[in-house]
């Protein structure tokens, strides 16, 4: 039986790592990855949703656009750039601002290395271009 002491809301680990997942990563992320899930790989899956949004992401202490921000300099420091470049997307989501980003991966490059900044820095430019331009244009003012 799951145990609903872990949400102050009475949710399980799984329903409040679903819950957060949702809302950091989106849900087409989430059904994405649902769909993409074996039986070889269905345990992997709920061991995410239970440990990291459940277990993690859930917990009182740090908001999501700190977890954000945390995340992100983790994930470039340890060169895990697929999950860096969807954790960066989903800072849409979590609040964290593009010069926040920028403030963290500043600190990745001096406690985890240049060349790992360098790398994070890319792929931040390119994910914030394409932001840029799938914004509506706005009309000029007469």
């Amino acid at each position: 039986m799951p145990d609903r002491a872990d949400d102050p809301a009475g949710f399980s680990r799984r329903e409040s790592g679903m819950r957060v997942r949702r809302q950091v990563l989106g849900d087409a992320h989430v059904e994405r990855a649902a769909a993409r899930a074996t039986d070889f790989d269905a345990p992997f899956q709920e061991y995410i949703v239970e440990a990291a949004w459940g277990g993690v992401w859930a917990r009182p202490g740090l908001g999501r656009r700190e977890r954000s921000l945390v995340t992100l300099a983790l994930l470039a420091a340890l060169g895990h750039w697929e999950e860096f470049e969807m954790h960066l997307r989903a800072t849409r989501n979590t609040g964290a601002a593009p010069a926040e980003v920028r403030e963290a991966l500043l600190h990745v490059a001096v406690y985890a290395g240049v060349p790992a900044a360098n790398r994070a820095f890319a792929i931040a430019r390119e994910v914030f271009a394409e932001r840029a331009e799938s914004r509506p244009q706005q009309e000029p003012a007469s």
